[in-house]
């Protein structure tokens, strides 16, 4: 097996807001405390699903505090800092390490396209400005542009740069990497969980598990328990709920939310414009689903 530089079971975890939008720091530490209690090992702040591009550096900063002081180091943080900015990525990197993460999340530069050779300087500058381990984060459906694996294959050399969150939905290309490199590379995709474990790779970074943090962390147990069997049904019982959350038209933010809502848990609701919530038929079904993984696992 790979290394796993921050933990193997991590959760993305969602960004709480209160009913008038603002940054709910009280609900973010009883999520953070919940997830950690049932399996996480870590959790990434500020990603997709934490609502990055709607939040203040502040507020960032402030999570991260909060943060680190509920789960202390029972689990590893690592702070989302990528923008489209790569100034302004630094200056989120180092926040981050003085306000107490343990690495970095940092997502390739979007909107503006760059080619590869300006990925890699900007993915080596932002490694350069702090003492913290980064996961390099491939997520080209949002972003617009693919870290080919050529360029991490290159980055690899950087002594910061350890781990990849895989989104890019191609398996060859990360095996070409894992093969060639010693990147910790975690899925970002909860359907690939067993799979991308079974190929040696380092574990998950997953949405879904803000509702179900143990469903998942259950899968890797089993197949390093040598339950094969056991771990493979254990990835199928996710897949429908896995399917509405992620797979239902609207971004796993406003779906996990919603049900985490519905379940009276810490983190649900509220989501910053652009998003809007979820309609009532989209938590009914969640629920359901939810219901039906927790009755079988």
């Amino acid at each position: 097996m790979t290394t796993t530089p921050f933990g193997r079971a991590l959760c993305a975890m969602v960004t709480p807001f209160t009913a008038d939008g603002a940054l709910d720091l009280g609900s973010a530490q009883k999520l953070a405390d919940r997830l950690v209690t049932e399996g996480c090992e870590g959790l990434v702040l500020s990603g997709t699903t934490g609502e990055s591009p709607t939040t203040s550096d502040a507020e960032k900063a402030d999570l991260v505090r909060a943060v680190r002081e509920a789960v202390g180091g029972r689990a590893t943080v690592l702070a989302g800092v990528g923008t489209f900015d790569t100034a302004h990525t630094i200056a989120l990197a180092r926040q981050a390490q003085r306000a107490g993460a343990d690495g970095l999340l940092a997502v390739s530069p979007y909107y503006s396209r760059p080619p590869q050779d300006a990925v890699e300087a900007h993915f080596r500058t932002v490694a350069d400005a702090t003492d913290l381990p980064v996961m390099l984060y491939d997520i080209p459906g949002r972003t617009g542009t693919r870290i080919e694996a050529e360029t991490m294959i290159r980055l690899a050399d950087h002594p910061r740069i350890v781990a990849v969150k895989d989104c890019a939905y191609d398996l060859l290309g990360t095996q070409k990497v894992m093969a060639a490199t010693g990147l910790a590379y975690y899925t970002g995709c909860d359907e690939y969980v067993l799979a991308l474990y079974a190929l040696g790779g380092a574990g998950y970074v997953s949405t879904v598990a803000n509702a179900v943090p143990g469903a998942f962390r259950a899968i890797l147990d089993a197949y390093d328990a040598g339950d094969t069997a056991g771990a493979a049904r254990r990835q199928r019982l996710t897949i429908p709920l896995t399917d509405l959350t992620m797979g239902a038209g609207l971004p796993g933010t406003v779906t996990v939310k919603a049900l985490l809502a519905a379940l009276g848990l810490p983190g649900g609701g509220t989501v910053r414009a652009p998003l809007l919530p979820a309609g009532h038929g989209v938590a009914d079904g969640l629920l359901a689903a939810y219901d039906a993984l927790v009755s079988a696992s």
